[in-house]
C-alpha cells in the first residue's frame, strides 16, 4: 500500500503568495532600506502603515506553508521567489 504524497513532499512546487503591487513595492523598499523607518519616509508613509503591510506580507508566506519571522527571511523569500534579485539591493 503507497501512502498519498503529503504537500512538503520532494519535487512539490513551492507555493508563492500573491502580493499586490503597493506590497511588493514596500518590500523591495524595506529590503534595500536600513530600516522601516527610512523605508517609510523615502515613501512618505507612517512607520505604522509599513509595519501593516509587512504584517500581511508575512501572513501570505506563513497561508502558503513557507512562514518567515524576520527580515533575512523575507529576503530569503523574495530572492527565491524572483521578487528581487541581488543586483536591485
Amino acid at each position: 500500500m503507497t501512502s498519498d504524497p503529503t504537500p512538503d513532499s520532494i519535487g512539490e512546487p513551492e507555493r508563492r503568495p500573491t502580493l499586490t503591487p503597493r506590497e511588493l513595492e514596500i518590500l523591495r523598499l524595506w529590503l534595500r532600506s536600513e530600516s522601516k523607518t527610512v523605508a517609510a519616509a523615502d515613501l512618505g508613509i507612517s512607520l505604522g502603515t509599513i509595519n501593516t503591510h509587512l504584517i500581511r506580507i508575512r501572513a501570505k508566506y506563513a497561508a502558503a506553508g513557507r512562514p518567515v519571522a524576520d527580515k533575512s527571511g523575507l529576503l530569503v523569500r523574495a530572492l527565491q521567489d524572483g521578487l528581487v534579485s541581488l543586483a536591485e539591493l
